[in-house]
C-alpha cells in the first residue's frame, strides 16, 4: 500500500529531492514550503498523487492546518519529513539575538510544532514515521554556526525524547544527519559582520563554506533514496548520519569526548554522596 508523506520545505535543496523520490516510487505527498510556486512542476507531472501547502513552519497554527490538510487530501498521514531549516555564518558576539531566535523559530520550534500536530493522527492510526532533518552540526558543534547547532542540538534531544514516548504507539522516530551535500543549502548561508578577532576562525570557515560550496561528497538524490529505504524499515535507526565526511566528522567528536569523560571520571563521581 503507498505512503501518504508530508514534506516541509520541499521546494528545494534536499526537501526537493526526497518530494521527488516519494513521487516517483507511487507514494502520495503534500508537498510544503513558504513559497509553493516552485512546486507547480510537481503538480503537473504527479497530478493528484500530490497536493502542495504553502506555509512558514514557525508558525504553530499553520503546521496545525497543514496536518489537517493531509489527512483531508489523503485520509492518513504516514511519513512525517520535518526538513525546513537555514543557517548563517558569523560569531556568537556579532550575531544579533533576533537572529538567533529567528532560527530557533525555523529550525527548532517549527520541528516541534510540525511534529505536535502531526502525533494525534499517528497515535489513532497507531502508526507512522517521523523524520527530522538534523546535520551534523546537531552532533558536533559547527564553527560559526552557534545558532543553526543550537537549534539542531534541540532538535537531537527533543526527538530522542520522543522516541522513547511514542514508540509504544506504533510510532517511529529517526534523526537524520547529513554532512555536506550539493544542494544550495551552503550557497544560501548568509553571512554576519565578521570581526578583526575573529577573521582567522569564523572567517577562514565562511571562505571554506565559499570554496566548498559544489564539491561537498554527498549526492542528494542518494539521501532522497537513503531516507525512502528508512521508511520502509521495520525497525529504522533512532540516528543516521549521512556522508562520508558526517560519519568521520561525528566518529572523531565522539571518541574525544569518551576519553574527555574517561579523563575526567573522578572528578565526575566525586560529587556523589559517600556511600555507606
Amino acid at each position: 500500500m503507498s505512503k501518504v508523506w508530508l514534506i516541509t520545505g520541499a521546494s528545494r535543496g534536499l526537501g526537493r529531492a526526497i518530494a521527488e523520490a516519494v513521487l516517483a516510487s507511487g507514494d502520495r505527498l503534500l508537498a510544503t514550503a513558504r513559497n509553493t510556486e516552485a512546486l507547480a512542476v510537481l503538480l503537473e507531472k504527479y497530478g493528484n498523487q500530490v497536493a502542495t501547502f504553502q506555509f512558514d513552519v514557525s508558525d504553530s497554527h499553520a503546521a496545525a492546518r497543514a496536518i489537517d490538510y493531509a489527512v483531508s487530501s489523503f485520509g492518513r498521514l504516514d511519513v512525517l519529513v520535518n526538513n525546513a531549516g537555514y543557517g548563517t555564518i558569523g560569531s556568537v558576539e556579532d550575531t544579533t539575538v533576533e537572529e538567533f531566535r529567528a532560527q530557533i523559530d525555523t529550525n527548532l520550534l517549527g520541528t516541534i510544532y510540525t511534529t505536535k500536530a502531526a502525533i494525534p493522527v499517528m497515535r489513532a492510526q497507531r502508526s507512522g514515521h517521523i523524520i527530522q532533518i538534523s546535520s551534523v552540526g546537531g552532533r558536533v558543534g559547527a564553527l560559526g554556526r552557534a545558532p543553526y547547532s543550537a537549534a539542531k542540538w534541540g532538535v537531537e534531544g527533543f526527538s530522542e525524547a520522543l522516541w522513547k514516548e511514542v514508540g509504544p504507539l506504533g510510532i517511529k522516530v529517526t534523526v537524520i544527519e547529513p554532512g555536506g551535500f550539493r544542494t544550495d543549502f551552503a550557497a544560501g548561508l548568509t553571512e554576519s559582520a565578521i570581526g578583526p578577532d575573529y577573521e582567522s576562525t569564523i572567517g577562514a570557515a565562511a571562505r571554506f563554506q565559499q570554496n566548498y560550496n559544489g564539491k561537498q561528497p554527498g549526492d542528494p538524490v542518494k539521501a532522497a533514496d537513503v531516507i525512502l529505504q528508512v521508511a520502509s524499515m521495520a525497525d529504522p535507526p533512532l540516528r543516521l548520519l549521512l556522508g562520508s565526511d558526517a560519519v568521520t566528522i561525528v566518529e572523531h567528536s565522539d571518541l574525544a569526548r569518551l576519553d574527555a569523560d574517561r579523563k575526567w571520571r573522578d572528578l565526575s563521581i566525586s560529587t556523589d554522596f559517600p556511600t555507606t
